[in-house]
């Protein structure tokens, strides 16, 4: 459509399953279409699946990824007694009932600058992540955990999530939970939720922040 090949750069890499409504990517061209025209001809070509909400035009040394200052994830949870088929391609189903208070407390363990080790894939480099927010909301069941960091480990998000909902089932208890945090071990964590509950909802740059929130009801590894 460019007519010149094009190199594509994505703000965070995702693992099969996860949903991303916030993805940024960035790309060099000498194209003059203007950016309108760009969008519509990318989601002429595009899969059903994948849609492009947006294209700007930016700074020269704008790179999606290495220019990125922070990401947030949300994860949903269906907590009731029955499957809704609706939600099941984007909400995990847990039947048994979570205790939304020993949620909210597990994720205060989570906020400011710590090895999460704990929750992720092992890996080498660092394992410090600063968590700038997390928290639980209650949408008429669905349950949707908000995290916000400077940069996330590949897993991360999803082995806190798994472990969180064990302490909601009260199979550990919320002191538990912070013990394991410091651990920085993923021996101690919980297993990973299901990944399709997980969508990358916004990608921040300084002076601006990407936020593609959808309206059902994270050298960077990222989920």
């Amino acid at each position: 459509m460019l007519g010149e090949r094009v190199e594509v750069v994505g703000a965070g890499r995702t693992d099969a399953g996860v949903h991303a409504s916030g993805q940024v990517i960035s790309f060099r061209s000498g194209t003059r279409l203007p950016e309108a025209t760009i969008e519509r001809g990318v989601n002429a070509l595009l899969p059903a699946d994948v849609a492009v909400s947006e294209v700007s035009e930016v700074d020269d040394g704008f790179h999606a990824r290495f220019s990125a200052t922070g990401r947030t994830y949300n994860y949903m949870i269906w907590n009731g007694p029955r499957p809704r088929p609706l939600l099941r391609r984007t909400a995990w189903w847990v039947p048994e009932p979570l205790d939304l208070t020993v949620l909210r407390r597990a994720a205060t363990a989570l906020i400011g600058t710590r090895d999460f080790s704990s929750f992720a894939m092992k890996g080498v480099g660092s394992r410090e992540r600063t968590v700038r927010s997390a928290t639980w909301t209650d949408r008429d069941g669905v349950l949707v955990f908000d995290i916000a960091a400077d940069g996330f480990l590949r897993g991360m998000v999803r082995g806190i999530v798994g472990t969180q909902v064990r302490a909601g089932r009260r199979k550990i208890e919320p002191e538990a939970f912070e013990a394991i945090v410091a651990a920085a071990d993923r021996d101690r964590g919980g297993p990973s939720a299901p990944a399709h509950g997980l969508c990358l909802v916004a990608v921040s740059y300084a002076g601006e922040r990407y936020d593609r929130r959808p309206s059902r009801g994270g050298d960077e590894e990222d989920e």
